[in-house]
């Protein structure tokens, strides 16, 4: 208690004016306006039965912080990093540790300036949410320039750091050519025999090798093997594809489409869509808007099987997958049907950003009716993607290809892509599967069905 309590200030009744000027931000305080009032067990601990005082505070120095709450459906994380040590200064509201839950990774910012005293988790262990975390002395004393001069310190201590690692590696592959550079018994006799008489009897010769060695080669070929511990992440993601392919009676269905009309809008209007909205007209948006119109032509599709019901939507939440450097991530675009082209776009770009920088939260993720994948972006001609639970459906985009086709009767080359559908048999059955498929590839071949709602 010692070196918890800093000390205990009696206040009168009627100097409320001692009060005000205390700091509120940077202490946890505690306030009773009556004796009697005090936990029974701190006065019986700390003998403070004697006081008399109406008003007393209680300013404590250092201050124990648990886990915050990271999301209604998680209870536990995996301590990525500490970014801070202990003995290290921290100022309100900066980053010292990195939490990784199942989804995402969450930034632990100090709640209030101080030193850091204790760590009650290394890195890599799981902790539960709302247990100890850190202890923080809010009456140390910043360091001199503030957290500016910390930051570059550090900065300056990393690039130090790295700027050892490639002398190490460099004298390495000197000492193997070294190694491995002497001269061969066929080059020793050409240099002799170039020599003048006197220059040969001055000097012997090297022995020579048999005519059966092998020379070693100059190089190493190196065969080796690194693990390395799967991340939170990716354990979830590996978890819930095999429920995904156990739980789920999968199907897939593919439809070919004729990108033609979607290119020649993008071609056309790009510079005016841009100039007018401030981002770039994209084909996501198209299959956003076809997908949303298919879906409430086929309600089922939107559907989700909850125990012996099925549950309904009226709204369409669609769930876009992203790649992020912390993996595949599905932020959710909420009420498509409400959104423009352009409000698609943008809500698109702000979760792509979000993706790159690693801030996508569990609230950008959580919910989503449906599923789109964009394999294409990455060259994919066709694949048959996974079922993301609990929807009951998920569509894959794929590359676009010129390939030859059929047109009144011609063979003409036009920008062709697959499309496929993976759903849940269970409710979706075959049939209203290839109706909706072939509905996106109806609209998305003539974009004016999707203005016309035909």
């Amino acid at each position: 208690m010692k070196n918890i309590i800093n000390k205990v200030i009696p206040i009168a009744k009627g100097n409320k004016q001692q009060f005000k000027t205390l700091s509120q931000s940077s202490k946890a305080t505690f306030i009773t306006k009556q004796k009697q009032s005090l936990n029974q067990n701190l006065l019986n601990q700390y003998n403070f039965k004697k006081l008399d005082n109406s008003y007393v505070m209680f300013r404590f120095a250092k201050t124990v912080h648990n886990v915050p709450t990271m999301g209604d459906s998680i209870s536990e994380g995996t301590i990525l990093e500490y970014t801070k040590k202990v003995g290290d200064y921290v100022f309100q509201d900066e980053t010292f540790a990195i939490i990784e839950t199942d989804k995402v990774q969450v930034e632990i910012k100090a709640p209030d300036s101080g030193k850091l005293t204790q760590l009650f988790a290394n890195e890599g262990d799981t902790v539960e949410v709302g247990k100890q975390l850190f202890e923080l002395d809010t009456d140390a004393q910043a360091p001199e320039g503030g957290q500016q001069k910390q930051q570059e310190s550090k900065k300056e201590e990393s690039s130090k750091k790295e700027e050892s690692k490639p002398q190490k590696q460099q004298q390495q592959p000197q000492k193997q050519q070294q190694q491995y550079q002497a001269p061969s018994s066929g080059q020793s006799q050409k240099s002799a025999s170039q020599q003048t008489p006197s220059q040969q009897k001055g000097t012997p010769l090297p022995p020579q090798a048999p005519a059966t060695q092998i020379q070693p080669p100059g190089t190493y070929v190196t065969r080796e093997e690194r693990r390395e511990p799967m991340n939170r992440m990716r354990q979830k993601i590996a978890q819930r594809l095999k429920e995904s392919q156990n739980d789920y009676a999968l199907l897939t269905t593919f439809q070919e489409c004729d990108m033609s009309a979607v290119m020649e809008i993008r071609n056309k209007y790009q510079k005016d869509f841009q100039k007018r909205h401030d981002v770039k007209l994209g084909f996501m948006s198209f299959f956003v808007k076809a997908a949303t119109h298919a879906l409430q032509k086929s309600p089922i599709i939107n559907a989700v099987i909850d125990g012996k019901e099925i549950v309904y939507r009226d709204y369409v939440d669609i769930s876009c997958a992203v790649a992020t450097p912390n993996g595949l991530m599905v932020p959710v675009l909420r009420n498509c049907e409400n959104q423009s082209f352009a409000d698609i776009e943008k809500n698109l770009a702000y979760l792509a950003e979000k993706g790159k920088q690693g801030k996508i939260s569990l609230e950008d993720m959580a919910g989503g009716t449906f599923t789109i994948s964009n394999g294409g972006v990455f060259g994919s001609m066709m694949g048959t993607p996974i079922l993301n639970p609990p929807q009951s459906a998920i569509l894959g985009m794929h590359s676009i290809i010129n390939r030859p086709v059929v047109r009144n009767d011609q063979i003409v080359a036009r920008p062709m892509m697959y499309l496929a559908l993976t759903y849940d048999h269970r409710l979706v059955d075959g049939r209203e599967a290839v109706t909706f498929l072939k509905s996106i590839a109806n609209e998305i071949e003539d974009p004016r069905r999707i203005l016309l709602d035909l």
